[in-house]
């Protein structure tokens, strides 16, 4: 059994900060749970615009407000406390919030901790599972 306390996260490297947002980082890779759980903060006037192309992502919002861009349709949905979104197609997208907004996050697969976004706004993939990738080819 893995039991962690956000408050002990948030004092650790677990706790990565980049422009726009914070992530307490709960689950990781080497915790062999076949995801990632993450607790994270995007701040107001923040807009983040991200496409996770090595990973999968579902994301509940448990306080404050904003918006989130579906780039490849142009769709745009309210964020509030209760609202789930989930990118099951790697969807490229804009999160805007208008307060700071709360989250519970899961990655599959699993981020190994460090991780921030790139240029494109993706994650890189994890190089253990491209080496695991290239000899199964």
């Amino acid at each position: 059994m893995i039991v962690r306390k956000l408050k002990d996260i948030r004092k650790t490297d677990k706790n990565v900060r980049s422009k726009g947002w914070a992530s307490a980082r709960m689950l990781l890779k080497d915790d062999n749970m076949g995801f990632s759980f993450h607790v994270t903060t995007m701040f107001a006037g923040a807009e983040l615009k991200m496409h996770y192309q090595n990973h999968l992502e579902s994301v509940l919002v448990l306080k404050g407000t904003g918006t989130i861009e579906d780039l490849g349709t142009g769709e745009v949905h309210r964020l509030e406390p209760g609202v789930m979104y989930a990118l099951n197609a790697h969807d490229e997208h804009i999160v805007r919030p208008e307060t700071d907004i709360l989250t519970a996050c899961t990655f599959n697969p699993p981020v190994t901790g460090r991780e921030v976004h790139d240029e494109s706004g993706a994650y890189p993939a994890d190089p253990d599972a491209q080496k695991v990738a290239a000899k199964a080819a």
